[in-house]
């Protein structure tokens, strides 16, 4: 993946410095690692700046994502993976690696409305779903 750096949009790992260590020592080196709440990462990605480079987003939930997606323009691509373990509740499951409260299936659906294109893959290699498409599943 030709990456200028990964940002993390999470206001608990921003303010988390064993979180925050943990998350660069698995990066490889030579990649940079930004990590925001969620405002500095809107803040961050507004910039016109950011429109030159390719910045891979990891935000925590879907309502994350939403509220990237309905404040930032320039996103190219969007793609829910490895969701769930995170959320406590009963959970809808979409695939092996994204499980969904109703709250976040919701905000799936807002998402979906945003940028149809929202995916549903975990690694490159596995094979990528439309959201909207499971979605109509339930």
């Amino acid at each position: 993946m030709d990456l200028d750096g990964i940002v993390v949009a999470n206001d608990e790992t921003a303010n988390d410095e064993m979180q925050k260590m943990a998350l660069k020592m698995a990066v490889p080196s030579g990649l940079k690692v930004i990590i925001k709440s969620l405002q500095g990462a809107i803040d961050l990605l507004s910039d016109p700046r950011a429109d030159r480079m390719k910045l891979f987003v990891l935000v925590r939930t879907v309502g994350d994502a939403v509220t990237l997606a309905e404040k930032l323009s320039n996103i190219k691509y969007v793609n829910i993976g490895n969701v769930g373990k995170a959320v406590e509740g009963q959970k809808h499951t979409f695939t092996q690696f994204v499980m969904l409260t109703n709250e976040e299936i919701e905000n799936l659906r807002r998402l979906t409305e945003l940028y149809p294109e929202t995916a549903l893959q975990n690694l490159p290699d596995n094979k990528k779903l439309l959201a909207s498409d499971e979605l109509k599943k339930l």
